[in-house]
């Protein structure tokens, strides 16, 4: 039997799910449960009833069902199960029931006559001719295999050369997965101080576009590269006794297709994690990939997991004799141990890692290192260790041009001096970030971080409108950066407090981009210019695409909106369960009084 609603159809019996005819992932247990409530629209199903219908004899806590519902809530709209408090929950949307075709009913052949002797003899002659002409079709085949491609290349990727000191641009090997296109108007150098507004200039031409930095030591080569997408980055490094061979790595790290993803669209830490789960059980010698699946896990506060894989990890980067992963991990276990408030032993992982680090001249993670030292120096509320282990970065940073760090580990310095109440050195590592900007003579939008801090440090609302605006004319071309983004709110915030909507009104309606963010901003003004549906149709659907990428900050805000609304008519059981169910300790704290009017 099969189920239709909203373009999906789901079939009861293989627990399969496609859309528009392609298949959609869904776990085990959320067919089963998306199952039952399609079996019982038409009643109210309880924690209990839904427990031991899907799980059955598995000892598990509500949790499960809270996940699971919240799961099946995100793949076809919150509105599809409603929450009756106390009682259960219901499926909602409208279905159709269609019965599967019947199998194939063709004629059955004609009986034949039992074989004589010469009707034998002509059979034999025809199967040797049919096995003759398959020999011939199957030669045929291979040799006109071995003249044409294998596969069409699906990914275009722009290559800024890779190069090394007064060394010709490294070749990147063919590949049957991607098709590369040298940008040789741009150095890896120039790319890097402006990476948005370049990428925005090269999409058209390459959706990807590939580059990084190699370098030499005691005859091994070390490559650091970068891969910029639509929605984010990849980076990685690998090491090898050759150029060639360095880069046939990197050739073979890039043929994975879920990278491609990953850059292309943002996507919930739940679903990252579980499209890097599958690509470590495929791969389990990509020490890149376990990696970045040791982050997701932090992310996701899941820290017990994150330092099993880091101690993996490090056992296998000894093994290996891959130093720069050796003390890649021994970094990420400082950095669960300090979550953990164990902070000699992380003191401990943190010199191993530097002793490693120098052991093979990588001056760009040494920097790494202590920018995540002063880390530990915060957790332990030691503000000159801070200072110097930032310092520290910055100087080695400046070593190497590298001008992410050192504006970073100068910028960041300047905001923990503020937290501090350390008011000389919160403007004077600020000016000397903008100092450094100007010497590096960095495109405009990299220097909205200088009024984003000034912002943060002025004492009232009013005195931060105009450093809001200046972020916004300095980051006109890059509009949808998280600085961008978080003044633009911030700004709309202010003028609506302040009854001057129609100023609001003009930012926003000077956005483009479908995101969160921007449906976030929509729903404040029509909430404040009393547009109820209008209001909940852009929360609802900030609230989708919140939940999409996982910003969990966002979507509790917007929660809390609809629960606010008496007269919208979105679903108030399901957002005050979703408060109920992912609230933190820090979100509550700064809502507190807003909860305590809802009985939340």
């Amino acid at each position: 039997m099969l189920y239709q609603f909203n373009g999906f159809v789901f079939n009861i019996e293989s627990l399969v799910l496609t859309k528009d005819g392609d298949s959609i992932e869904i776990r085990h247990n959320e067919a089963k449960l998306l199952a039952l409530f399609l079996q019982h629209a038409d009643s109210v199903l309880t924690k209990e009833e839904i427990l031991n219908q899907v799980w059955q004899d598995k000892v598990v806590s509500e949790q499960a069902v809270f996940q699971n519902i919240s799961h099946l809530r995100t793949l076809f709209g919150t509105d599809a199960i409603k929450t009756f408090p106390k009682r259960g929950y219901q499926w909602l949307l409208p279905f159709k029931l269609v019965t599967k075709a019947p199998p194939s009913t063709d004629p059955e052949p004609l009986m034949q006559a039992p074989a004589t002797a010469s009707s034998k003899h002509k059979s034999f002659i025809s199967l040797l001719s049919v096995a003759i002409v398959l020999v011939a079709v199957t030669v045929l085949g291979a040799v006109f295999y071995h003249k044409t491609p294998a596969q069409i290349p699906n990914i275009q990727l722009g290559y800024i050369p890779i190069t090394d000191a007064n060394k010709e641009p490294l070749l990147l090997p063919a590949s049957s997965k991607f098709s590369v296109t040298e940008l040789t108007r741009l150095t890896y150098q120039q790319f890097m101080k402006g990476p948005e507004v370049e990428y925005a200039s090269l999409k058209a031409e390459s959706p990807f576009v590939l580059t990084g930095k190699v370098r030499t030591y005691e005859h091994k080569v070390y490559l650091d590269f970068l891969l910029k997408g639509a929605a984010g980055e990849w980076s990685g490094f690998l090491s090898a006794a050759s150029e060639p061979e360095v880069m046939l790595l990197l050739k073979q790290h890039l043929n994975q297709d879920f990278i491609y993803e990953f850059v292309n669209e943002k996507n919930a830490f739940s679903i990252n994690q579980a499209k890097l789960s599958l690509a470590h059980e495929t791969s389990p010698d990509d020490f890149i990939v376990l990696s970045q699946l040791i982050d997701i896990y932090r992310r996701m506060d899941e820290s017990d997991k994150a330092m099993v894989l880091a101690e993996k990890l490090e056992q296998q980067a000894r093994e290996k004799q891959d130093w720069q992963q050796v003390g890649n991990a021994l970094i990420k276990q400082m950095q669960v141990l300090t979550s953990k408030n164990v902070f000699n032993l992380a003191q401990q992982k943190f010199d191993l890692a530097l002793t490693e680090f120098i052991k093979i001249n990588d001056i760009s993670l040494q920097a790494k290192a202590w920018a995540e030292r002063s880390l530990l120096a915060l957790y332990q509320d030691d503000y000159p260790t801070v200072k110097s282990s930032l310092l520290m970065s910055a100087k080695l940073a400046s070593e190497i041009n590298d001008i992410e760090k050192e504006l970073h580990a100068l910028t960041y310095l300047s905001v923990l001096a503020h937290k501090n109440h350390r008011e000389q050195d919160k403007y004077l590592y600020l000016a000397q970030a903008e100092a450094k900007m100007r010497e590096y003579d960095l495109p405009t939008y990299r220097y909205a971080k200088i009024p984003f801090h000034h912002s943060i440090y002025a004492e009232s609302a009013a005195a931060r409108e105009p450093h809001y605006k200046r972020v916004l004319e300095y980051m006109k071309l890059t509009p949808d950066h998280w600085v961008a983004q978080s003044s633009r709110r911030s700004l709309v915030i202010y003028l609506i407090e302040q009854n001057r909507t129609e100023e609001a009104k003009v930012i926003v309606d000077s956005v483009t981009s479908d995101n969160a963010e921007n449906s976030y901003i929509n729903a404040l003004l029509a909430k404040a210019m009393k547009q109820s549906l209008a209001f909940s149709g852009f929360a609802k659907k900030a609230f989708e695409q919140a939940e999409l990428v996982g910003d969990k900050w966002l979507s509790l805000e917007i929660a809390l909106m609809l629960c606010e609304q008496p007269d919208s008519p979105a679903n108030y059981d399901y957002y005050s369960q979703y408060i109920n169910d992912n609230a933190t300790a820090n979100w509550r704290k700064s809502n507190e009084t807003k909860l305590m009017a809802l009985n939340l």
